[in-house]
């Protein structure tokens, strides 16, 4: 072990019947009183009276000497050290909280990662980023207590985190659970995993949760790639060393490296590397249970959107395959949270990226043909044939969690997309398109954040030249129709001002995405959108009646 985390452990494994002769030099001058034993029947209330008085660090070291010591209490459990750390944090440095950038990982989701990881290459295990250890505990709670001792005995465990309280906590959870005549084995790495001198050990799989956080300058320590560079993201920071250093690994991280712009250097390190990843949304159900603990409380309902990426190094493969944005009810949760549920979910095509597919399709494996079709088939981009002024022109809500809709006239709301076109035929194509499942199939394809970027939706593949005389009447028959009742299905909410947006029935839709498939020259029912409008993973609901 390489820090003072040692230290603290050591003095708490001394005979407990020296007790109140104990030195503490780590503890800077406090008193015996101060760093007296904690009674049998520690609580809350006195566990936020300590944080207040001796501060976290100091608090924790009286903790895990006593755990130690005397075992776990009724509510000293190594189950809650991790959220109790993290209130602790939030009592007592909000600031260092908030810029840890950290979520606790669940345990159904410690799980799955957890199964994950055993199936990958690598005889070290390495858990970068392991906090208070809910990771690395979750993954021994799955190998079971005799694969683990084997392992601890051999040396193959390896911690990393610049947090020494964290990592304090961390180990005494291990001890406590699988043996105190460990400690020694132990490599213990306090220090910013991101510095040059710190590495990962020949033929390591990793379990992590990095931080999720912006950072303002790059640190002359760090090696200075384009990832770092462009993205100053820590969580791109810490995947890319990881992916680079490792046999194999299993990150939870935000979504954004999917899709976003300045991901790609990101995205093209994963091009020399293979394995899955899994994206779930935030809406309705969350995967980090829509908050954190202590300060932030009040964040209920609007978590990250967050991705497991699982990096297999299969010698034979090359890129990796991904699963939809997965939506589910937190009824759902207990089903969907299984690693033969989830793979069921990942598409059969290895993506990589180039220069001109820059970035990863998040694509239900029902729909590949589909999206495979449509790619192939959509000789223009939207913006080809988008103008900055023209005769037509349509409004469309930048907001969107269902659906998408289009409008003639402008819509009294903040946030909408004003599209102008000078070629009647492609506006009605376009206007119905935007009604149709395929507009809001782009977006969660290639984002499904807060809102649709424009820039985006520029993007997006149409096939104007398939269309027939017939299909044009078609489209301009059904934009008629629908601009001529829109104003009957506009939808208003008030909890910003005025938002309108406009609902159609259900029977557009299916309308035009009949047609839409038939030109595509595919025999598939409009009814397979469902899956991607739907908000059940398990369940495809018909929604937008």
């Amino acid at each position: 072990m390489e820090n003072t985390a040692v230290n603290v452990i050591q003095t708490a494994l001394w005979d407990c019947q020296m007790a109140d002769k104990w030195q503490f030099p780590f503890l800077c001058g406090k008193t015996t009183e101060e760093i007296r034993f904690l009674p049998k029947d520690y609580s809350l209330k006195e566990y936020v009276a300590d944080v207040a008085r001796l501060g976290l660090d100091v608090a924790w070291q009286r903790i895990c000497k006593y755990v130690l010591q005397f075992g776990e209490t009724d509510f000293l459990q190594i189950a809650d050290f991790g959220k109790l750390y993290e209130e602790g944090l939030a009592l007592s440095d909000k600031d260092r909280k908030k810029s840890s950038g950290q979520y606790f990982t669940p345990k159904d989701v410690a799980r799955v990662m957890s199964q994950w990881l055993d199936n990958v290459d690598g005889e070290a295990v390495c858990d970068v980023a392991c906090g208070t250890g809910n990771l690395i505990l979750a993954y021994f709670e799955y190998i079971g207590r005799e694969r683990t001792r084997s392992l601890l005995d051999g040396g193959k465990l390896h911690l990393y985190d610049n947090d020494n309280t964290a990592l304090t906590i961390c180990v005494t959870s291990i001890l406590l659970r699988y043996g105190t005549q460990f400690l020694p084995k132990i490599n213990v790495h306090c220090a910013d995993f991101l510095s040059s001198g710190i590495a990962l050990p020949p033929a390591s799989k990793v379990i992590s949760n990095p931080p999720y956080a912006a950072v303002s300058s790059i640190p002359q320590t760090w090696q200075q790639t384009k990832t770092v560079c462009e993205t100053k993201e820590l969580y791109a920071a810490f995947m890319e060393k990881i992916m680079r250093q490792s046999a194999g690994s299993v990150i939870i991280t935000p979504y954004s490296f999917i899709g976003g712009g300045k991901f790609l250097p990101l995205r093209m390190e994963m091009n020399g590397h293979n394995g899955f990843v899994v994206s779930f949304d935030n809406v309705p159900g969350t995967i980090f249970n829509g908050r954190k603990h202590g300060v932030f409380n009040s964040n209920t309902g609007n978590s990250v959107r967050a991705a497991i990426t699982v990096v297999e190094n299969k010698p034979d493969k090359k890129g990796f395959r991904f699963s939809p944005l997965i939506r589910f009810k937190a009824t759902e949760r207990q089903e969907l949270l299984t690693c033969g549920k989830l793979e069921t979910f990942i598409g059969e095509a290895y993506q990589s990226v180039d220069s001109r597919n820059t970035m990863f399709a998040k694509c239900d494996k029902r729909l590949e043909t589909v999206f495979d079709v449509w790619k192939a088939k959509g000789t223009h981009l939207l913006g080809f044939y988008t103008r900055s002024v023209g005769a037509y022109r349509l409004s469309m809500p930048n907001t969107c969690r269902y659906f998408t809709a289009a409008a003639s006239h402008t819509l009294e709301r903040k946030g909408q997309i004003t599209l102008c076109f000078d070629d009647e035929d492609v506006f009605n194509y376009v206007y119905c398109m935007v009604n149709s499942s395929f507009v809001y199939w782009h977006w969660r394809l290639y984002d499904g954040g807060i809102t649709y970027p424009l820039g985006l939706l520029r993007q997006m593949p149409l096939f104007v030249d398939l269309l027939t005389d017939d299909d044009k009447r078609f489209f301009r028959t059904t934009a008629q129709e629908m601009m001529a009742a829109g104003k009957d299905y506009i939808v208003t909410k008030n909890n910003v001002g005025v938002q309108e947006n406009i609902k159609y029935p259900r029977r557009y839709r299916d309308r035009i995405n009949g047609r839409l498939l038939q030109i595509l020259g595919l025999d598939i029912p409009a009814e397979i959108f469902d899956i991607v409008h739907s908000n059940m993973a398990l369940e495809v609901s018909l929604c937008g009646e």
